[in-house]
């Protein structure tokens, strides 16, 4: 029995096919039209299974985008779908920090990776993989360009005093204007998504072992800002990206084994 996890991000599109033993996950940009990148990246995954769409048990959607996926048998949320795959990802999680491209969550967890508490912020980009995107932009930098910054030897951090999306736009590129270095803004900004992530997680009193799992968890530079905000360590284990995917194909391996 084969069965498979959407994460449909708003962002990116993660699937995930498991039958028990084996598990395997693939990654394909959303674009403009997520629900026919989500099919394609499942079409592409079965066949890579030597299968088809008709040889899945049970299909679980989750994310941004999982309302519009007509081809699944259960919906849920990525907050529930999240946490299993921490969990999965990394036994003994106690806390899940996601930040994906429209929102940011803090979740936590107890021993069988069962959410015991959470918050989420959606309502703007604050903290988001859309701050990070914009305030890339305004750097002249794409947000693979971010990660490998870092500050040059005796220079200071800038400090980015809004969460605003536009209103931060407005002071990078202020202090673009009065000569700081594209490192110095990048760590300041850092800085900033970290105290606003520390500051909603401390809502859920976080406990250890905080895993960090989305597409921004790749950014050490922000892993490790998070980490000083939150004076406790942050975990990114492999395959952290595709963990609301992973977590929704063990909900579906439940379904069909129950």
């Amino acid at each position: 029995m084969i069965v498979a996890g959407i994460d449909a991000g708003s962002t990116t599109v993660k699937v995930t096919l498991y039958d028990g033993t084996r598990m395997e996950s693939w990654l394909g940009l959303a674009g403009w039209n997520p629900r026919a990148e989500a099919t394609a990246l499942l079409g592409q995954a079965v066949a890579n299974w030597d299968t088809d769409l008709e040889g899945l048990g049970y299909i679980i959607g989750t994310g941004y985008g999982r309302v519009n996926l007509p081809f699944v048998s259960k919906s849920m949320t990525e907050i529930t779908c999240h946490a299993k795959g921490a969990a999965f990802l990394y036994p003994g999680v106690g806390t899940v920090i996601d930040i994906g491209g429209q929102d940011a969550k803090a979740i936590r967890v107890d021993g069988n990776g069962k959410v015991s508490d959470f918050i989420m912020n959606d309502k703007c980009a604050a903290g988001t993989g859309r701050f990070m995107q914009v305030m890339a932009n305004a750097l002249g930098l794409d947000v693979v360009d971010m990660a490998q910054m870092e500050l040059l030897p005796g220079e200071e951090v800038c400090t980015i005093n809004s969460m605003c999306t536009v209103f931060a736009e407005s002071e990078v590129i202020g202090l673009l204007n009065q000569g700081y270095s594209r490192q110095a803004i990048m760590a300041g900004i850092y800085q900033s998504i970290a105290s606003r992530i520390a500051t909603m997680a401390a809502t859920v009193c976080p406990q250890s072992a905080i895993v960090f799992t989305g597409g921004v968890s790749q950014n050490v530079w922000l892993c490790s800002a998070l980490e000083n905000k939150l004076n406790m360590p942050v975990i990114v284990p492999d395959r952290a990206v595709f963990a609301g995917a992973i977590g929704a194909a063990l909900y579906a391996w439940d379904e069909v084994t129950k």
